[in-house]
């Protein structure tokens, strides 16, 4: 299969999600200490859910299609919103962000396999190729353009739940591309999403009852983190998972898979600027290099 050329429109669909993301990551980091991961992940779920449901509240009557499909939905749900962002914010517990980072650059690799293992994607020369610029320009960014940085890398167990979040992510892509969904609700955006939510807030909430039950969770309530939560509901989770679905409907997963080496650059520049850190040479680097793999992994 051959992988469709990017069109301007496109490119911006799949570009605003890194972005979105990279300031979840920010997002998450700032709240490490004041909510644990399962029940961060559960509540930025049920907050997206109650935003969204009223826009296509008829996705849970019976004759949408929805429980007739509740295979599909719940698989979904367990990888989308279950699984990968619950791991990466259990990853920042015991990994660095240089380590996360990292790791969940190799997503590309993943889509790549994936595709090829279980979606009959053939893989050429130029996709290898972009996958090995894409990785490069996020060395770049992570090691400062010093290379002897990854010399001090440690692998710790934060690093393999950022793997599994790249390999769900992989999974929940290639499925995304698939047309198993009644026409009702895949001609609505709104009610796409609506449906894996279900099905992935039951996912989250059986982690989150889990962290509870080990006396691991702990929550300190606030306007700060109202408002961080009230962000990462409303950007990383609805916008950026409708740009998303439709880049990947339209690009293909393994096309797509390339902006996810976006985020760390964005996350960069967002630290900078929060920060107040002049951007650097090695920035406009990485980018080039970023932007490079994607180009060259796209073209016909």
């Amino acid at each position: 299969m051959q992988s469709p050329r990017l069109t301007p429109a496109t490119a911006l669909l799949l570009t605003l999600p890194p972005l979105l993301w990279a300031g979840n990551s920010v997002a998450g980091r700032a709240l490490a200490g004041q909510v644990s991961p399962m029940m961060l992940n559960f509540l930025r779920w049920l907050l997206a859910l109650a935003l969204l449901l009223p826009l296509a509240p008829w996705v849970l009557k019976p004759a949408s299609g929805l429980w007739r499909h509740w295979r599909r939905y719940t698989l979904l749900g367990l990888l989308g919103v279950g699984c990968y962002n619950a791991l990466q914010y259990l990853a920042l517990k015991t990994s660095t962000p240089l380590n996360v980072t990292l790791v969940a650059a190799s997503t590309p690799v993943w889509m790549l396999a994936v595709g090829r293992l279980f979606y009959g994607q053939r893989i050429v020369g130029r996709q290898w190729l972009g996958t090995a610029l894409s990785l490069l320009g996020v060395l770049v960014v992570l090691t400062r353009g010093e290379w002897s940085a990854l010399a001090t890398l440690r692998l710790v167990p934060g690093d393999l739940y950022v793997l599994l979040a790249a390999l769900a992510w992989a999974v929940y892509s290639w499925q995304l591309a698939q047309p198993d969904d009644p026409p009702a609700i895949r001609g609505s955006w709104a009610a796409f999403l609506v449906a894996q939510m279900v099905f992935g807030l039951g996912w989250s909430g059986a982690f989150a009852a889990g962290e509870w039950a080990l006396g691991q969770t702990h929550i300190e309530l606030g306007w700060g983190v109202a408002a961080v939560l009230a962000y990462i509901a409303i950007g990383p989770a609805i916008l950026a998972y409708r740009c998303w679905g439709l880049g990947v409907q339209q690009a293909g997963p393994a096309v797509a898979g390339f902006f996810n080496n976006l985020t760390p650059l964005f996350a960069a520049l967002l630290s900078a600027t929060l920060l107040g850190e002049v951007p650097h040479l090695y920035h406009g680097v990485a980018f080039v290099l970023i932007v490079g793999g994607i180009v060259v992994s796209s073209r016909r």
